[in-house]
């Protein structure tokens, strides 16, 4: 009996990094439309994946524009009349550019149109200016707003998938976040 349970664990322990394996996210060919806060690949082809002391590198050196895709909490529904809503207060990476809910996996076009612009003006024109495109930790919609980046011809993407989750967690400076105007939809 002891050996069979001996080798039962045996068993599980070379299996554990098989399944380990097939259970990480895997890199979908298209963007994620759904279920955006679960754990993130560890790739996005065509882009680099920085770790929090690159992108820290980056920012000290002033070196790539950073860009936070982190989307605006909604308004609660069905609030009575004349209740104040306020949002709760986002804070990025300093000198960040924050483009608010561009980070969905289809966007709409006028929201197309905002992140485009806002890439522009990030890049000053120069597709193959440094990138960084961040949200949260776990977060699929830095993910996919890099994959946009890059099918709009950006040549010079970087994913840093920790965001503001991993600044924080270094104890590196934040501040609070004004959003880029955007068009109402």
């Amino acid at each position: 009996m002891r050996r069979h349970v001996a080798a039962a664990f045996v068993a599980a322990a070379i299996a554990a990094p098989v399944l380990a394996q097939q259970q990480e996210p895997f890199e979908p060919e298209g963007y994620r439309t759904d279920n955006y806060r679960a754990p993130v690949p560890a790739t996005l082809a065509g882009a680099r994946v920085l770790t929090t002391a690159e992108a820290e590198a980056i920012w000290r050196t002033k070196t790539g524009a950073f860009i936070d895709v982190m989307p605006r909490p909604p308004k609660p529904k069905n609030l009575p009349a004349g209740t104040v809503w306020r949002e709760a207060p986002r804070k990025n990476i300093p000198g960040s550019i924050w483009l608010p809910d561009t980070g969905y996996g289809a966007l709409p076009p006028a929201m197309d149109d905002y992140f485009r612009d806002g890439l522009a003006r990030a890049s000053r024109g120069d597709q193959a200016a440094l990138l960084v495109i961040y949200c949260l930790a776990d977060c699929w919609m830095s993910w996919n707003a890099a994959k946009h980046a890059l099918a709009d011809g950006y040549s010079n993407v970087a994913w840093y998938p920790d965001g503001t989750d991993g600044w924080e967690h270094a104890k590196l400076p934040t501040e609070a976040a004004q959003s880029e105007p955007r068009p109402e939809q």
